[in-house]
């Protein structure tokens, strides 16, 4: 592949050259199902789905190796029309059908062609069946509107080498590296077109290996090339930062164990790794997948590119993510093929429906239980009378209350999310495109949420808070029942008053030992929290029967939370975020890393499910050389051993960030870890900006 002309950085300047006209995917959308609205929806979609992606300009690059550009997306058309055809479009709602990772293999290994056969078969083993009918049909209509999109490209550009990839990849199962990438980002580019966010990769150096293996042996192509060519697909995801204002979090998995629990590290695993430290761009968020057999060298060199200042790739724990997956039932082959979509959580790829999740906010609840169920700045009822705390005698007591609470809003929690999924009907909310990268689907003649997947439906109830309810219960039970410093009645009062005139019992609070510092007696609410949470969700299920999965993770939610909650028993005030995700309180873990890591890994996350986010920031001398990443290597071996499930490291410099608040144009290209993804530092909310600022510095 010596004739490659292309380079990153030339692709980089022509993603970033603004977007002309306005995004007209709903105008090709609802002209599509205008024309077909009055048949079964399976098919009307499908045939809204062909017009959008066939229709619509194929734009190339200059630059481009691999081809597909959302650019095709924005045109100049008459606003009355695009007006017209949005309406119709506005009845295509897509909501709740991202966050998913497909099953590429299954393209990879029969092609479009062979989809086609199998649907044929399908529908033989189902003529009696009409709605299974019109769904194979509404496959078929998509799957041949793929076909035709890949052709558009090869017409499209005088370039030989896309025109003969996109033509055999339109009908036949890839033969080589680069048509195996093309066909997978062809099918990535045809979710965003239909607005779909967060679709992942999946296991990426995993269903892509063989044909990288094949290529290099037989002098096809260089790693050089495969690595450029990776490049070329990932720098692409930048255009959703430049197009519609959002860098869209398409999570890519590496590393791990196979199906068969072998060690996963492949030399594609480690292109995949050096192709997203040349991009530098907050897109593809990438996740390495650490298990005892995976070799020190790829840790060390993706500690590497985390202390570039990107913060990925997130490192994930195989050692607890899969009994936690094998826990909900999944069968151990399964479980050990998990991936990540969205910012952290696992998913079986291509055999579940897409992924869900909500906040679920334990400090609230807490604050329920020390005003009878009130919220003590609205005044209004949002939890239940658990009586009056200041005649509870012991911590037992204290806790039966709030449990109490929680019980109550973890009910509340699972109705509207089975309200939410059962208003909604399977008929008319399906993509047969998805269902022909899904298992089962044109097996059972049935799309992802009717039952064609091979397991139902997950939704991951994320546990807020971790940090502020461990230090709060901790201050409560030894200012309050055991050293008695405090009196409940005084602690009531305190709270109500965001301790305005009580800055002793403030200080009582503080002083109490945090969360983060291996101090068992406030480790042990750590412990309860995970549990608990564990204990609340797993009596649930789904509208289709699947399972809540719990998670320790909040995004930037934390914030948002924190300024609709009074002031806590850990001496918070009222309005400030509460802890992040898994980590400790910002500025509460004193005692360096090592007693963090001993912290954080008493809990028991093979409970968690969904995913933890345990947010570090390391300064950069902690990546100054390879001493050091060898410590930090050694660290994460250590954390990961005693059950940590999920780490995520910041590496810019407190200087750095506070000069980027200060001129932010100096710094438009610095990205950084926020929580559970990477983004452009100064285009942050100045909220999420002091958030990350506020994260102990380890050293």
């Amino acid at each position: 592949m010596a004739n490659f002309r292309q380079t990153t950085e030339g692709l980089r300047t022509e993603c970033r050259v603004p977007f002309v006209g306005k995004d007209i995917c709903a105008y090709y959308n609802g002209k599509g199902f205008k024309n077909a609205m009055t048949e079964p929806f399976p098919i009307a979609r499908a045939k809204a789905f062909r017009e959008l992606i066939t229709q619509t300009k194929k734009h190339i690059y200059e630059n481009d190796i691999i081809v597909g550009s959302i650019r095709g997306m924005y045109d100049e058309l008459p606003e009355d029309e695009v007006a017209h055809y949005r309406e119709y479009a506005k009845r295509l709602d897509y909501v709740g059908r991202d966050h998913y990772a497909s099953a590429y293999e299954i393209i990879l290994t029969k092609g479009i062609s062979g989809i086609i056969a199998d649907i044929e078969a399908s529908r033989k083993n189902h003529m009696d069946d009409e709605k299974g009918l019109n769904y194979l049909m509404g496959c078929e209509i998509s799957i041949k509107a793929f076909s035709e999109m890949l052709l558009g490209y090869a017409e499209a550009t005088s370039d030989p080498d896309i025109k003969a990839t996109c033509e055999w990849v339109s009908m036949n199962p890839p033969r080589t590296f680069r048509e195996a990438l093309q066909l997978v980002w062809g099918a990535h580019i045809c979710y965003c077109y239909q607005g779909l966010y967060a679709m992942a990769f999946g296991r990426f150096d995993q269903y892509l290996y063989p044909f990288y293996k094949k290529d290099i042996e037989s002098g096809v192509m260089t790693r050089e090339d495969a690595q450029l060519m990776i490049e070329n697909v990932f720098m692409k995801i930048s255009e959703c930062t430049v197009g519609r204002g959002y860098d869209d979090v398409c999570n890519i998995c590496v590393a791990g164990v196979t199906p068969q629990g072998e060690n996963a590290t492949n030399d594609l695993t480690y292109d995949v790794l050096r192709a997203v430290r040349v991009c530098n761009i907050p897109g593809p968020n990438l996740s390495a997948r650490i298990h005892p057999t995976t070799p020190e060298s790829f840790l060390e060199e993706a500690l590497e590119v985390i202390g570039t200042g990107l913060g990925y790739p997130a490192l994930m724990n195989d050692t607890v993510h899969i009994p936690a997956l094998m826990r909900m039932g999944y069968p151990e082959e399964h479980a050990n093929n998990y991936c990540m979509v969205g910012c952290i959580e696992n998913f079986l790829p291509g055999m579940q429906p897409p992924w869900s999740d909500g906040r679920f906010d334990n400090v609230k609840y807490l604050e329920y239980t020390f005003n009878r169920g009130r919220d003590i700045l609205s005044g209004g009822m949002g939890g239940i009378d658990t009586g009056d705390p200041c005649e509870w005698k012991t911590m037992d007591e204290f806790m039966e209350a709030y449990k109490a609470q929680l019980v109550f809003g973890a009910a509340g929690y699972v109705c509207n999310i089975r309200l939410y999924y059962g208003k909604r009907s399977p008929d008319f909310y399906c993509n047969p495109f998805m269902g022909c990268l899904t298992y089962g689907c044109i097996e059972k003649a049935r799309d992802i949420d009717d039952g064609g997947t091979l397991y139902p439906s997950v939704h991951g109830a994320c546990g807020m808070g971790i940090g502020t309810v461990t230090d709060a219960l901790a201050a409560i039970e030894k200012c309050v029942y055991k050293d008695k410093t405090i009196e409940m009645k005084d602690l009531v009062a305190a709270l109500a008053a965001n301790f305005e005139g009580y800055e002793d019992i403030r200080q009582k609070l503080l002083d109490v030992p945090k969360y983060g510092n291996d101090c068992d007696e406030t480790d042990k609410w750590a412990v309860w929290f995970v549990d608990y949470m564990a204990e609340l969700f797993d009596c649930h299920r789904m509208h289709d029967g699947g399972r809540f999965y719990t998670l320790i993770a909040s995004n930037t939610a934390n914030i948002y939370a924190g300024e609709n909650c009074g002031a806590s028993a850990d001496g918070r005030l009222a309005r400030e975020p509460i802890s992040d995700a898994a980590s400790p309180t910002y500025g509460c873990d004193t005692k360096g890393p090592t007693s963090t890591v001993k912290s954080v890994t008493k809990p028991d996350y093979t409970k968690v499910a969904g995913g933890t986010v345990l947010n570090q920031k390391y300064s950069p001398s902690a990546f100054k050389d390879e001493a050091n990443i060898k410590r930090l290597a050694a660290l994460i071996r250590v954390y990961f051993a005693r059950g940590g499930q999920e780490m995520q490291i910041n590496s810019v410099s407190r200087e750095t960030l506070i000069d980027a608040m200060e001129n932010p144009r100096k710094y438009k290209n610095l990205v950084v870890r926020v929580s559970g993804f990477s983004a452009y530092f100064v285009r942050l909310d100045p909220k999420v900006q002091r958030d990350i600022l506020a994260r102990t510095v380890q050293s």
